[in-house]
Formats: structure tokens, C-alpha cells, sequence
């Protein structure tokens, strides 16, 4: 059976023991962050990028960082864990940090403890959506911008409300708007716009995560000689784009098809999709 193990602080535990107490920090006051790291074709992608904003997340958030918190011992913990859940080719990988039990709003400590998790995925490398998503506004709450905006944490209730709207309004995914009005990621993503091959995505400063497949596709696109503008993105900016593409660590890359009455091409998008494919292939 697949999946029946996880790691909880190094230590290599069965997914049914029960390691976390009802005064854990993360479920009483969402007081965590965590990471989605993808296995693909038997790589773990992007490892050291994610370690690094967990590192400057945990920073934010006052938590000591332990000495051994570097991108080789995660490495070597994933590696085991993956293995024992018999997971060699693609999957999701969730590594949690919280702070430790104690306190009520204000923490008794700023140690913390560790979980890593995984869950298999069934297609092999990125594969780009063939249908194009539905996308609408999410206009119900508006995200703030602030020093925890850009941190990927278990505070997410926003996203939560906003996958509701998305099932009631029967799209595909939703857009997120910051304080100012202007878009700054979807439900689970960060956004870019194409226009004339020139990508526009929301910056840091628009309340966006700090998105590490955001990082790569900007990345891939200055190898290869496409502009980027970071650079506020409003409805406007949508109306009048060739593409819009999402991007996240476990998905890679996906398409929308179809935003208020307009309708998009996906050509960027299944370009990115290859270039991705060809760094983390099975000849990486």
C-alpha cells in the first residue's frame, strides 16, 4: 500500500500515528507555512528555491530556523520518504513548518517541528490542461497586502472562500484581487499575461506569493529572449492579453481559455510547458 508513511521532525512515522496534539499551533491559529514540491520523472524540482523562501518565510514569521535546515538533508529525507511510499517516478511532496505547542496568540517559543508528506501523481512531467480554464473575478474580499502576502502559510481561508465562489459560479478558477483592486494570483497560482510575446505578472509588491515556478517561468523566459514586466495587472490588462497562464510547482503550467467574454490562445503557454519538460526530463 502506497502512501502510508510520513516524516514528522526526521523521524519516519506511519500516517495513521497520531504525532500532532490538539494545542498544535498550526491547527489552533494557522501558525505555519509550508511548501508543494513536485516530483517529476523521478527529480525533485526546484528544491533549493523552496527551501530558501521557507527559510525567509520562517524569518517573517520570528521562527528560529535549526542549523540543519539546508536543501541536502531535505533532499535525503524526501528521497527516503518516497521510497517507503513507493513513489519513484511523480508526485506531490508537502513539507510543513509550525511552531511549537504553547501559548495562545502570543507563542511560548519560536522552535518549530517538521512534517513531510506525499501523495502520488499520475501524469508523468508537466502536461499543459488541452482545455482552456474558465476564469472569473473573486470579488467577495479583497487580499491585503502586507508582510505575510507574499508567504505561502496555512492562513487560508481567503483561498478556501474563494474555491467556493469558484464551485457556486461553476468556473474553472478564480482571480484574486489585492487592496488596490488589481489582480495578483488566482486560487492557487501566480498569474501571467502574454501580449504581442511579452509576459506581464503582477510583482512581489502587488501581494502575489512568491511563486517559485513564477521564479523559473521568468526565468526560461529571459534565456530565451522574452520580456517580462513585472508590473500591476488589472482587468484591463486581461482584456486586452493574447494568453493568460497560471503557474504553480505541482502543475507547471496552465491555460485560460476563457475570462468574461474573451477567449485565449494557449501558444506561450505550451512553449513554457516543453522548456520545463526539458529541464526536468528524464535526461536532466
Amino acid at each position: 500500500m502506497t502512501d502510508s508513511f510520513c516524516i514528522f521532525n526526521g523521524h519516519l512515522i506511519s500516517i495513521y500515528e497520531p504525532a500532532l496534539s490538539f494545542s498544535n499551533r498550526a491547527f489552533r491559529y494557522g501558525d505555519a507555512l509550508f511548501e508543494s514540491i513536485r516530483l517529476a520523472n523521478g527529480h525533485i524540482l526546484f528544491l533549493k528555491e523552496h527551501i530558501n523562501r521557507l527559510k525567509l518565510g520562517m524569518t517573517v514569521l520570528r521562527m528560529n530556523v535549526p542549523a540543519e535546515f539546508n536543501s541536502e538533508n531535505f533532499a535525503t529525507l524526501i528521497t527516503h520518504l518516497l521510497q517507503k511510499n513507493q513513489l519513484t517516478h511523480d508526485a506531490r511532496v508537502r513539507l510543513t513548518v509550525l511552531r511549537n505547542d504553547g501559548g495562545h496568540y502570543s507563542p511560548e517559543t519560536n522552535d518549530i517541528s517538521f512534517l513531510i508528506e506525499t501523495e502520488a501523481i499520475e501524469q508523468n512531467g508537466f502536461v499543459l490542461n488541452q482545455k482552456g480554464l474558465w476564469a472569473d473575478l473573486y470579488t467577495d474580499m479583497r487580499k491585503p497586502v502586507n508582510k505575510l502576502s507574499n508567504l505561502k502559510s496555512a492562513n487560508a481561508l481567503l483561498y478556501v472562500m474563494a474555491g467556493l465562489a469558484k464551485q457556486s459560479m461553476k468556473l474553472d478558477e478564480c482571480f484574486i484581487v489585492n487592496d488596490q483592486g488589481n489582480i495578483c494570483e488566482s486560487i492557487s497560482s501566480n498569474v501571467f499575461v502574454v501580449k504581442n510575446g511579452t509576459l506581464y505578472t503582477p510583482p512581489l509588491s502587488e501581494g502575489c506569493v512568491a511563486g517559485v515556478m513564477r521564479q523559473q517561468i521568468m526565468s526560461i523566459a529571459a534565456k530565451n529572449k522574452l520580456l517580462t514586466f513585472e508590473t500591476p495587472v488589472t482587468v484591463n490588462t486581461l482584456m486586452n492579453g493574447d494568453e493568460i497562464f497560471l503557474t504553480n510547482s505541482i502543475r507547471g503550467l496552465q491555460w485560460v481559455g476563457q475570462f468574461k467574454q474573451k477567449f485565449y490562445t494557449n501558444k506561450t503557454a505550451q512553449f513554457f510547458t516543453d522548456k520545463l519538460n526539458e529541464i526536468t526530463g528524464p535526461h536532466h
